[in-house]
């Protein structure tokens, strides 16, 4: 029997990145439960109160080389992430409270753990937001910019990033959006292009909603931005071209937490085996004030698109139209006050195997909403950072190698996305591989056995 030959892969240059120096500044549009979660987690980790569980960034290794190799770092010490203690903080918000004050009022952090930071959470004071009514109409801060105009309103955004980059310290930036969805919205004629998007800052189109302003104001100003809501937002032609044009990295939509987390780990496993999908029933119960704003139709129906899409994509119908190609998916959110920031997720799932005959699954996750999202907005915050400084990264725009923390991740026009969450990890640390001129894993295995 002739003897195998051995694949010979040569080792990829390593990228040029950029050593994380000096502070990193985190612009957060939003400052209600996930905000105040991440910010006073990442505080309470600093001071040595708790620990950084559900982080990538701080927690997670990556294997390198053979299994027999035996090496396996952790991320935070392959490539240069900065460090928490350089993290420096500032945010938009159209209510007024310092940052205790709204975790305090989001009830998701013990008070007793959040005296222990009060002096810091209280120092974070929200500059006033870019907020309208009629893109989040279960909302009514006092918060308020006020201009002649949108441009006017993007232009004092600048105004506070500049101010912001000269009194923090910091010589790097990140922006994250952590505030409400905004009603629906398709692109326009005024998302195609730079010039195309200007002219409606300045007639204030209504096409152009708040998270937008943001994202034009961070990108302008050479800002990376990722957005946790499934708000358009940097999801346009228009904010595709500024990212690339001036460097700045983007990332979006919806951080994947509860539910659809759930749906990225089961859907795989049955489209592995093959098991068939009759339907898939969620409704989730929830009082924070993103089930407040979610009660409005226009805000649930951008919700509604994120969490939709998800089974389709992973399934593949038109590939399995015989397993998925008649599938029910119905999703559900109802606002439900005393639940608060604990959300529960129930799903009904008729799945069928062998011959056809039916089985079901049922799942019923009590969740904590801004404690599994904390985590993510902190790596997004270090990675797009890390993208920033990687010549590589810095002029492609969508990041698309950090689809793993999204319910709706971006892609390249015409590119469908991948949902699948242990495929997205593959690529999220392939990419880490790959800047760093390391082998990709592709889990092959055939050289253990020649």
């Amino acid at each position: 029997m002739a003897k195998r030959q051995r694949t010979v892969q040569t080792t990829v240059k390593t990228a040029d990145i950029q050593p994380a120096k000096g502070k990193l500044g985190v612009m957060i549009p939003g400052m209600g439960a996930v905000a105040t979660t991440f910010v006073a987690g990442v505080e309470s980790i600093r001071k040595g109160l708790a620990s950084p569980i559900g982080s990538l960034t701080q927690m997670g290794t990556i294997r390198l080389g053979k299994r027999t190799d035996g090496r396996s770092p952790k991320v935070k010490e392959f490539v240069p992430l900065a460090g928490l203690d350089d993290l420096v903080f500032t945010g938009w918000d159209p209510f007024e409270d310092d940052m205790y004050t709204a975790a305090r009022k989001a009830g998701v952090l013990e008070r007793d753990l959040l005296d222990q930071v009060k002096p810091f959470l209280s120092s974070i004071k929200p500059r006033p937001a870019v907020f309208d009514r009629n893109y989040v109409k279960k909302l009514d801060g006092h918060n308020v910019k006020k201009g002649k105009n949108k441009m006017d309103l993007a232009e004092q955004v600048r105004a506070d990033i500049r101010d912001f980059k000269k009194t923090s310290g910091a010589s790097r930036f990140v922006t994250a959006w952590c505030g409400s969805t905004e009603i629906f919205l398709q692109p326009t004629a005024a998302h195609q292009s730079l010039k195309a998007f200007e002219k409606g800052l300045m007639a204030s189109d209504e096409a152009i909603a708040p998270s937008m302003i943001y994202a034009y104001a961070s990108l302008m100003e050479g800002v990376p931005f990722a957005n946790g809501a499934p708000n358009l937002t940097v999801d346009l032609p228009v904010m595709h071209e500024l990212s690339r044009k001036n460097e700045a990295p983007i990332c979006g939509k919806d951080f994947k937490t509860g539910q659809t987390l759930m749906k990225t780990i089961l859907a795989p496993g049955f489209k592995a085996r093959l098991l068939g999908l009759a339907g898939w029933f969620s409704t989730n119960i929830l009082g924070n004030r993103d089930g407040e704003v979610l009660e409005d139709p226009g805000s649930f129906k951008t919700k509604e698109e994120s969490k939709l899409s998800v089974l389709e994509h992973i399934l593949q119908p038109e590939l399995y139209p015989e397993l998925y190609g008649k599938f029910t998916h119905k999703v559900r959110i109802n606002y439900y006050p005393p639940r608060g920031d604990n959300k529960e997720g129930w799903d009904n799932i008729d799945i069928f195997g062998w011959l056809g005959y039916p089985m079901q699954i049922k799942v019923d996750f009590l969740c904590r909403d801004s404690i599994l999202a904390a985590p993510i907005v902190l790596d997004l915050v270090l990675f797009l950072d890390l993208a920033k400084r990687t010549s590589e990264l810095s002029g492609l725009g969508i990041q698309e190698w950090l689809s793993f923390y999204f319910k709706s991740p971006m892609t390249a026009p015409g590119l469908y996305p991948e949902h699948d969450l242990f495929i997205q990890l593959m690529k999220l640390k392939n990419t880490l591989r790959h800047l760093k001129g390391e082998e990709l894993i592709t889990h092959l295995g055939l050289e253990y056995y020649d």
